[in-house]
């Protein structure tokens, strides 16, 4: 392996743990190559980049998919693993929530049932203020 790939494969497991490695391993017998693009270039180059930390690249990423709609499987890896880099709940629906002036509600709400799905699966509340 080289370095590229330990990099992002420690990344991935600090950021989503078991659920990026179940990623991983359901491209093993259809692309491997794209598991390994996702470690290498996107663990190993792009989350390794200092300037932010890894609760704003989540924050970003939710965002993110958030705007494009249709990605409600890979929200749901990436709000588990803003859990695991330490956002909130109430962090997490906030990112979401400032998205409907730039993407609209429906995506919005596809996203927030995702996070809702993800707490309760988690055994997480919202703390509303």
């Amino acid at each position: 392996m080289n370095e590229r790939y330990e990099n992002g494969w420690k990344t991935l497991m600090e950021v989503d743990g078991e659920g990026g490695k179940r990623v991983i391993e359901s491209l093993k017998d259809i692309a491997p190559d794209i598991g390994k693009y996702v470690i290498e270039f996107a663990f190993g180059d792009i989350y390794t980049r200092e300037g932010l930390n890894l609760q704003q690249k989540q924050l970003v990423t939710i965002s993110s998919l958030t705007t494009q709609g249709g990605c409600e499987p890979q929200l749901n890896v990436h709000i588990n693993a803003a859990l695991n880099v330490g956002l909130t709940p109430h962090e997490i629906v906030e990112a979401i929530t400032h998205c409907i002036p730039y993407t609209g509600f429906p995506r919005v709400l596809n996203a927030i049932f995702i996070a809702k799905q993800v707490f309760t699966e988690r055994e997480l509340t919202v703390t509303l203020k």
